[in-house]
């Protein structure tokens, strides 16, 4: 039987709660007030939701000292950040998250995945067009991968994208040198460990083979749910393969498309919760049914040779305002000079002089007479 000291004193056990919380809260300005609940979210889960960095990001940001919550700066992400503090990231107040954006981009080659590269090579965002918001991206694509990039403004739907228990499909394309069957690619499905990380299922389809000099040019589509680094390259070399290009096509429900390298798309309001609600927390939803963002147009280029220019209207100018006629001949002011004839260089085809036509001489024709006629007597 376990002993309890304020029932030997004889005061009732809800008293005796009573006082202890009112110890445990010091700071509450009523006695026997309930202590305060600690509201607010971590700094990290706050900071990716606006679009700052991913968690793993914020965690290296606050260690390098560049995170300050009103005012102090942070040494570690177990904080909370309440109503009305103030957080700034290199001195730039973050402001509350915006709703969660998409966007689909093609990815080219020698673009590293990352906001700034240590070595100073070209970024993803650094080629990204002007006016976007700040973006992260979900998942990566190493240097030498192009295609499908998803970038987001949420970093708690990046995170939830990432994550293998969410279960989203990565589709690629593969180019390999060497030899491979189908019965090899099927072994794929049980997973395969290479030099101690383990990779789990993953689904491989061998499109084409063709024989050359130094081995059989591959074409394989890999279908896989993890998405660790380097996956797809690492478990076609486990069967001997060399991956010399990667294409990646879709990225769950969003496809790479038509989308030419280096463009960028973004994904409608209505679209995102239709796909991605579980993924996005109510207050990010995102509301309207047309993006917020459009490309902007192509720079015009230069009318080509022999192209009819079009006026305000889409009508090509002419007689009539009919499309497609050429514009009509301008009389010559009066005083003009008479064009000059061409001078033909050497190597041009001189054209050839019509040939004279020579009219017989005839009888005069009075006017009114017609031709081959008698003459009309004279009046009288």
């Amino acid at each position: 039987m376990v002993h309890n000291p304020h029932r030997a004193h004889g005061r009732p056990s809800g008293q005796a709660r009573t006082s202890d919380s009112k110890a445990a809260s010091p700071r509450s300005g009523k006695e026997g007030a309930a202590p305060k609940e600690e509201s607010g979210d971590r700094v990290a889960k706050m900071l990716a939701r606006a679009g700052v960095a991913s968690r793993r990001e914020v965690e290296r940001l606050i260690e390098a000292g560049r995170v300050a919550l009103n005012g102090k700066v942070l040494t570690t992400p177990a904080v909370k950040v309440e109503a009305g503090d103030i957080l700034t990231v290199d001195g730039a107040v973050v402001t509350e998250a915006e709703p969660a954006r998409l966007f689909r981009y093609h990815k080219p080659i020698d673009l590293v995945t990352s906001h700034a590269d240590p070595q100073g090579r070209p970024t993803v965002f650094g080629a990204l067009p002007p006016g976007l918001p700040r973006l992260i991206s979900v998942g990566r694509l190493d240097i030498n991968s192009e295609g499908l990039l998803l970038l987001t403004n949420d970093g708690g739907l990046a995170r939830a994208l990432e994550l293998p228990q969410t279960g989203i499909v990565r589709r690629y394309r593969a180019r390999a040198r060497g030899r491979v069957t189908q019965e090899k690619l099927d072994t794929l499905k049980n997973g395969v460990t290479v030099e101690g990380v383990h990779y789990g299922a993953v689904e491989a389809h061998l499109d084409k083979a063709k024989e050359g000099p130094q081995g059989a040019n591959l074409w394989i589509t890999v279908v896989l749910a993890e998405g660790k680094n380097r996956e797809v390259r690492r478990v076609l070399e486990s069967l001997g393969l060399k991956v010399n290009r990667l294409i990646r096509l879709s990225y769950g429900p969003f496809a790479l498309g038509t989308l030419a390298p280096g463009e960028i798309e973004e994904v409608g309001p209505r679209v995102i919760r239709e796909q991605l609600a579980e993924h996005i927390a109510p207050g990010n939803m995102p509301k309207g049914d047309r993006p917020l963002w459009k490309a902007p147009p192509a720079p015009a280029r230069g009318p080509r040779r022999g192209a009819v220019e079009l006026d305000r209207g889409g009508v090509a100018p002419g007689r009539g305002g009919r499309p497609g006629r050429a514009p009509a001949r301008s009389r010559k002011p009066p005083g003009e000079e008479p064009p000059k004839k061409m001078e033909y260089k050497a190597g041009w085809a001189k054209p050839k002089p019509k040939a004279a036509v020579h009219k017989t001489a005839g009888p005069k024709r009075r006017p009114g007479a017609k031709p081959g006629g008698a003459p009309k007597p004279p009046r009288a």
